[in-house]
């Protein structure tokens, strides 16, 4: 039997469904009931603004990387850690879409989302780094410290600004697909290629394959 959720819920998810659809700044609240069929006034009764909905999206999208992004407990990493790594990126970065495109807009738009974000990504590049050095001690890269800093924080601006990139390749800005997607995933991992030990090389080198879209693929205009 379907689980019915709760009105709440639902705003949320559709909420989602249209930001990413259509683009945060094109879709009103009014947008959002009507999408719905429900009153604006249910929908006031849960969320006193847009921002309101937009916050519970982040916390939605940060209990989401939080939970994936940080080395395995307990255990050396592998590279099948790094695919599992690089997997819920592209889940995560094609399911909130919109805040990837609309970034700057919301954080300019919401002073205590943009704390929270900043906080965010804080414990982001921490973490990435942390995972990256857990590649390092298992021998399946080979970096220094500082090598390790500079690729976490090129991947971080890669995964952060792609979605972006891409939104200014096209007349339709909400006309993405997920292997445009994917081929940012691919760029991060093509950061790493000359760090890669030899043992390790033909795992690599089949992460590259499945992540790898065509540039042209990933700047085409879908129909």
């Amino acid at each position: 039997m379907a689980v019915r959720l709760k009105t709440r819920e639902r705003i949320v998810q559709h909420s989602l469904e249209l930001f990413n659809q259509q683009g945060e700044r094109s879709v009103s609240t009014n947008h959002i009931a009507a999408h719905m069929e429900i009153s604006p006034g249910n929908l006031y009764y849960h969320f006193a603004n847009k921002q309101e909905i937009i916050s519970a999206l982040f916390d939605q999208y940060q209990a989401l990387v939080d939970s994936f992004l940080r080395p395995p407990a307990g255990r050396v990493a592998t590279v099948e850690d790094k695919g599992f790594y690089l997997r819920a990126v592209l889940a995560a970065m094609w399911h909130y879409r919109f805040l990837h495109r609309d970034l700057e807009h919301l954080l300019d738009s919401d002073p205590v989302l943009a704390e929270r974000y900043r906080r965010f990504s804080q414990r982001c590049l921490v973490q990435g780094q942390l995972i990256y050095k857990g590649f390092v001690e298992a021998g399946i890269l080979r970096m220094s410290e500082a090598q390790v800093e500079a690729v976490t924080l090129n991947a971080w601006i890669i995964l952060t600004s792609w979605v972006r990139f891409l939104c200014t390749t096209r007349e339709n800005a909400s006309h993405l697909s997920e292997d445009a997607v994917r081929r940012g995933i691919y760029q991060v991992l093509v950061l790493e290629l000359g760090y890669v030990a030899p043992p390790y090389q033909a795992a690599v080198d089949a992460l590259c394959s499945e992540f790898h879209v065509s540039l042209n693929q990933a700047l085409e205009q879908p129909d």
